[in-house]
């Protein structure tokens, strides 16, 4: 039995080295990718046993993603589809002013398919968590019901439910996000979102320590943590919100931040830690992230413990 069951597509992500254009690269670096399994690697990083779980097809890269997966050290648990495809996206790397680019390849993706009765719901019910974000809903139409259904079983079970909420515009319009993600929300018990996100998708007004008694008050969830970018991140629980700022950090690659800021939190909840401490982790690992290229957080519980004893405090109002 896991600690904690993820639930999404993992990707293979192809960058072209250095700054080079996509349209003239002669090479490629390849690397699995996923918000889910994202989260599920930072979790087992720090100290939580994970679980992966997804579709996946039967195919050289489909077995790419997996084995890369298995290769940090968590379990998958994945469907073989004959059908559908491996999805893929394009990360084209760059500063100011042209920035990064990314383009997603993932239509017609095996996942898109998924049904919450292909899975091992029990594994989902003997978990301690059941974690999903806002990305899978977005791709499918079958997969907005499959994760309604995989959040309703895993509460059925007493698995507590944890969702981040990240919105990507490009795969839908905020407008389709608010109507689907908040008639999950009866099924989440902790919610992850942006302050951005809050805003642009929720409609939601105020600074975040307000957007976070606003969701907690207007929702019967039991944690809101809400990211704020460099500016750090707040946690509402127990009708009292918890501040806690960014560590200064030397970026390399952002990409999978939010998603390792996660895993540390609910790795940490789970270990039993309350909530200020679990946000001083959380915070310590994104930092960390941000100086490992590619999108999973390969680093040490003894690296993250250094971080938060060099600096970091935690305030409570």
């Amino acid at each position: 039995m896991s600690d904690i069951v993820t639930f999404g597509e993992t990707m293979l992500r192809l960058t072209p080295p250095g700054d080079e254009r996509l349209e003239n690269a002669g090479e490629f670096e390849v690397r699995a990718a996923g918000a889910e399994s994202n989260a599920a690697i930072a979790a087992d990083r720090l100290g939580a046993t994970a679980t992966w779980v997804s579709k996946v097809p039967d195919s050289p890269l489909g077995r790419r993603v997996v084995n890369e997966l298995r290769g940090h050290g968590i379990e998958t648990d994945v469907v073989w589809s004959q059908q559908g495809r491996q999805g893929t996206y394009y990360h084209e790397r760059a500063g100011s002013p042209r920035g990064t680019n990314v383009i997603y390849d993932r239509g017609n993706t095996a996942i898109s398919s998924a049904e919450a009765r292909e899975f091992d719901i029990d594994q989902v019910q003997n978990a301690r968590v059941f974690y999903t974000t806002g990305i899978t809903p977005a791709l499918s139409s079958t997969l907005r019901e499959t994760t309604a259904s995989m959040l309703k079983a895993a509460r059925q079970g007493g698995t507590t439910t944890a969702f981040d909420f990240n919105y990507r515009r490009k795969l839908w319009t905020p407008e389709e996000a608010r109507e689907t993600l908040t008639r999950l929300f009866p099924g989440i018990d902790v919610l992850l979102i942006a302050a951005r996100d809050a805003r642009t998708v929720l409609d939601f007004e105020g600074d975040p320590r307000q957007l976070a008694h606003q969701l907690g008050s207007q929702y019967d969830f039991t944690t809101v943590v809400v990211t704020r970018g460099s500016e750090g991140a707040l946690a509402w629980h127990d009708n009292v919100v918890h501040d806690q700022a960014a560590y200064e950090t030397d970026t390399v690659s952002p990409i999978g931040t939010g998603d390792a800021f996660s895993g540390a939190f609910i790795a940490r909840r789970l270990h039993g830690d309350d909530v200020p401490k679990a946000l001083e982790y959380a915070a310590a690992t994104a930092a960390l992230k941000r100086t490992i290229p590619g999108d999973v957080a390969l680093l040490t519980k003894d690296e993250v413990d250094a971080v938060v004893a060099d600096d970091g405090t935690t305030i409570s109002r």
